[in-house]
């Protein structure tokens, strides 16, 4: 094998972002380097012409069999249900779907729930997953697998995104032919969703808080194999060059330099249905105490939101509102693994944190970007009286466990009301040791992320 000759498996575009625009693998000569994807060839050349990549693989398509459909629902709800016992909390249990349509589905995932009655001792969990490595192991795809990298001759396989459906079987096959192998854990809320099917040589996570978690979670994994590196997303924050020029960035999207910055980042359709109202309460109740002469609005939606459901609100308030839409690359299907940003997006959401004074969502990472530039986060925290989701809550919402690693509630400002819209955004603060804190027990050694990385695959 020849030394050092690493094969990246990016599931989705996030990929491309955090570890190739990043200094991750910069240090690595473009042929040691090879893309293992599934984009449209269209996006592969892009993304050619924004990195090192010169070499590229596709991914076989992959039918996973009933078998092995089955083992790894059973293996996520009897998580799910352990999990919850460890940690007494049932809105983890919001992350199986129990309501399918059809009557084939339906069936089978009622066998599903009868089956997980007889796995709750955490032994027969790991008696599951035993099945389920030795059922993915005889999918016609392994052995394509097995065969691509055995021609390829990498000595690493590193993923981006520990919860795709290939990444299993990959790593499968990869294990068995001696290949060293890494995965990322993807976000902070991913370890107690049952988000993690594969089985890797290396875990990387962000900081002691996740890798606590995924000890606590997934104790069959030696810690010694989970190495706290940060996340490189976080990088590109400590470095000028990615600030737009100020009359630059303020022209290019209508921004009115005496006027102060309110961004309102948006979450996906279904993390967060009502986000258009919620821009549209910030919006009526900024006029309504007068402060639009002081404030303008700058929308950045959710890059996979490709709803348009902002728009109406967006021209009804177009001296108020304005709008910095994601750079990112769109396949014709926009399906969420064939988007990916370019590096321009990168410059645009730093310049967006650098000269925004407070950021407002639902419960977004976001937080953590802006605080970056130890600028304040305004969490929403009410429901819409006309809800487009009827069993929808931001209640539900924060009781999700990522949100217990708060040192205390004072680490965001909690709007508890359209009536409160206007006075938490002037009594916004900076300096709050609370987010500070906060950001240090999930971020970890986010600026050291590229090199502790390359230790970890070296």
């Amino acid at each position: 094998m020849e030394k050092n000759k690493i094969l990246l498996l990016f599931p989705d575009g996030v990929g491309i972002r955090n570890y190739l625009f990043s200094n991750t693998f910069n240090n690595y000569k473009s042929e040691d380097l090879i893309l293992f994807h599934g984009f449209d060839p269209q996006t592969i050349t892009s993304i050619k012409e924004d990195t090192l990549i010169d070499n590229d693989i596709l991914i076989p398509n992959y039918k996973e069999s009933l078998k092995e459909k089955f083992l790894r629902e059973l293996i996520c709800l009897s998580r799910l249900y352990y999990n919850n016992s460890k940690v007494n909390n049932p809105t983890l249990l919001t992350n199986w779907n129990w309501k399918q349509k059809g009557l084939s589905k339906k069936i089978f995932y009622k066998l599903i729930q009868i089956s997980s009655i007889f796995f709750k001792k955490y032994p027969s969990i790991l008696k599951l997953e035993k099945m389920y490595q030795k059922a993915i192991r005889q999918n016609p795809f392994y052995y394509q697998v097995k065969n691509i990298l055995s021609d390829a001759k990498v000595s690493h396989l590193f993923c981006s995104h520990q919860r795709a459906l290939t990444a299993a079987p990959v790593f499968a096959a990869a294990t068995d032919l001696g290949i060293k192998t890494s995965t990322v854990i993807y976000s902070w809320d991913n370890l107690p969703k049952v988000r993690l099917a594969l089985r890797a040589d290396n875990y990387l996570v962000w900081s002691l808080y996740m890798k606590n978690e995924l000890k606590q979670f997934y104790s069959e994994i030696p810690a010694e194999n989970i190495h706290i590196t940060g996340t490189p997303q976080f990088e590109f924050y400590d470095e000028p060059k990615n600030i737009i020029d100020k009359e630059i960035f303020y022209q290019k999207y209508n921004l009115d330099l005496n006027k102060r910055i309110i961004c309102f980042s948006g979450d996906d359709t279904k993390t967060s249905p009502d986000d258009p109202s919620y821009l549209k309460d910030i919006a009526e109740e900024i006029i309504k105490a007068n402060l639009q002469n002081e404030y303008q609005i700058l929308l950045r939606r959710c890059p996979v939101d490709f709803s348009g459901r902002f728009d109406k609100i967006v021209e009804q308030y177009k001296d108020l509102i304005k709008e910095a839409p994601p750079l990112w690359y769109f396949s014709k299907s926009k399906e969420w693994n064939t988007v990916y940003p370019t590096f321009e997006d990168v410059k645009l959401l730093v310049s967006t944190a650098f000269y925004s004074d407070i950021v407002v969502n639902v419960g977004s990472t976001m937080a953590f970007d802006f605080a970056m530039f130890n600028k304040p986060c305004i969490f929403i925290n009410y429901d819409q009286p006309n809800k487009n989701v009827k069993d929808w809550s931001v209640k539900t919402i924060y009781q999700f466990q990522h949100f217990r690693s708060m040192p205390n509630k004072k680490s965001v400002i909690w709007l508890n009301g359209k009536n409160e819209i206007a006075q938490k955004i002037v009594m916004q603060t900076s300096n709050n040791i609370d987010m500070i804190n906060w950001k240090e027990i999930i971020l970890g050694d986010y600026k050291n992320a590229s090199n502790n990385i390359r230790k970890i695959i070296n």
